[in-house]
């Protein structure tokens, strides 16, 4: 199997590679708007069958799809992917730690 990443093809295209992460960043967040909320991983984040986690899979596969048709054949690399997701998780006020998360709270063991 051959390479067919775009960022990998043409690595001088740095232009061209952060607008297209841009885009799926923006078009990732709009998918987050289609749910009441998105619930991240409480205490076991590899539990498989935990909603964000069937979720994220799914979304990437159909983001990479939105980068071949919308930026004619762009095929994002896995990395460009995952970057774009997870920022716009960061930046996206629909995700919410579960709150039986004990993530950055020094007070709890």
């Amino acid at each position: 199997m051959g390479i067919r990443y775009s960022k990998w093809i043409y690595p001088d295209m740095t232009e061209l590679h952060a607008q297209v992460e841009a885009a799926l960043e923006h078009w990732f967040s709009e998918r987050f708007a289609d749910y009441p909320h998105i619930s991240l991983p409480g205490l076991d984040p590899y539990d498989y069958d935990g909603w964000f986690n069937r979720l994220a899979p799914e979304l990437m596969a159909r983001g990479s799809d939105y980068c071949e048709r919308e930026w004619h054949g762009y095929v994002p690399s896995p990395q460009q992917l995952n970057q774009a997701f997870f920022r716009a998780v960061s930046r996206s006020n629909k995700c919410v730690l579960e709150p039986d998360r004990k993530h950055g709270d020094p007070d709890q063991s």
